[in-house]
């Protein structure tokens, strides 16, 4: 397959995870690729193991809170590769923060500095250099079952997804008129370092019996950073086992 020949694409916490498995995707299928991360050795290592597949790929350490580095990273996909056509904003971490009323305001913080405010600041650059460069692109949010339902015990980390696909929603209907697409992808819990010690807790949650992987994932991230979803921006997109449905 080669839906990506030609076109650029960055995915931030790409080191692991369905960050890496989507980073490997877009490069297998012909892209050349940013693969950010905030710990060196893992974006190193996919960028490494990319090359080994015959692909382009670069790697970037990335803090998605920090504007001037997110910044620097589109910058850097520009200066690499010419330009930029996909944006994939993965990055994001988990956080039980365990009652409301005993909640540390400095966790809530974290969590949505990272979950939310990384988001935006991934989509606002990336928007300037698609514009700048006259690319109609995709942008790709990464949410959660938890932005469409509730958790208990993950207040920061719900607001946080329930956040990022409001912000999709505003930013496709903004960027329709110069076809930059944005749509958000939402994961039930799949077999990744972020869920280790819970998945035996979570997997009945989950009406197909199973976790899902990175890979299924990806799949539908790599389906809406393509142009074979020309039409389809501003909605969010379950990949949950059913979770939702219950």
């Amino acid at each position: 397959m080669s839906r990506f020949t030609g076109k650029v694409a960055i995915v931030t916490g790409a080191g692991s995870g369905i960050g890496e498995a989507t980073v490997v995707q877009l490069a297998v299928e012909g892209a050349a690729v940013v693969v950010s991360d905030i710990v060196a050795a893992n974006a190193e290592s996919v960028a490494k193991h990319i090359a080994s597949l015959k692909g382009r790929a670069v790697a970037v350490t990335t803090d998605v809170t920090d504007e001037t580095q997110v910044a620097a990273l589109i910058d850097r996909a520009v200066s690499e590769f010419g330009g930029l056509d996909v944006m994939v904003n993965n990055a994001g971490i988990g956080g039980i923060q365990g009652d409301i009323d005993t909640a540390e305001l400095s966790q809530w913080n974290q969590i949505l500095n990272v979950n939310l405010t990384g988001v935006f600041l991934g989509l606002k650059h990336a928007v300037r250099a698609m514009k700048a460069g006259k690319r109609q692109g995709s942008i790709v949010n990464i949410a959660s079952i938890l932005g469409l339902v509730g958790f208990s015990n993950a207040a920061a980390y719900t607001a946080s997804k329930h956040g990022v696909m409001g912000l999709t929603k505003s930013a496709a209907l903004e960027l329709g008129k110069v076809g930059i697409r944005v749509n958000t992808v939402a994961p039930a819990f799949i077999k990744t370092p972020m869920i280790a010690r819970m998945e035996e807790a979570v997997l009945p949650l989950h009406p197909i019996g199973r976790l899902g992987t990175s890979e299924e994932v990806s799949a539908l991230i790599c389906f809406l950073a393509a142009d074979e979803s020309s039409f389809l921006t501003g909605a969010s997109y379950l990949v949950d086992g059913g979770y939702v449905a219950q």
